[in-house]
């Protein structure tokens, strides 16, 4: 999704006040998935919009955003770490990390 539709998606959200968590790519070093500025938009019910990367990245954030939702209700910025050994994640790793910015709107 680009961010015109994102940011669409979350307006349409916000007129039917559903709450949904907002993750952002703030920083990346190495190599990742997804630039800097990608966003995925997580629904309480754990349908997603847009992507920050895929696999076991996506997992993470999934769970911050559900944990930013059900429990905490504040922002919290994340580190996905794509470097672990390539043997034991069965291909699913980059070799990079991304910090990523997931908020409450």
């Amino acid at each position: 999704m680009t961010d015109e539709e994102i940011f669409r998606k979350l307006a349409e959200f916000e007129t039917k006040d559903i709450t949904v968590c907002l993750a952002t790519i703030v920083k990346t070093a190495g190599s990742t998935p997804r630039e800097a500025d990608a966003k995925m938009i997580v629904c309480a019910d754990g349908t997603t919009y847009g992507s920050v990367g895929g696999g076991c990245g996506e997992n993470q954030v999934r769970s911050a955003a559900f944990r930013c939702l059900l429990s905490t209700k504040k922002p919290e910025l994340i580190e996905v770490d794509l470097t672990d050994d390539l043997r034991t994640k069965g291909g699913d790793v980059c070799g990079g990390r991304m910090w990523i910015f997931i908020e409450p709107l």
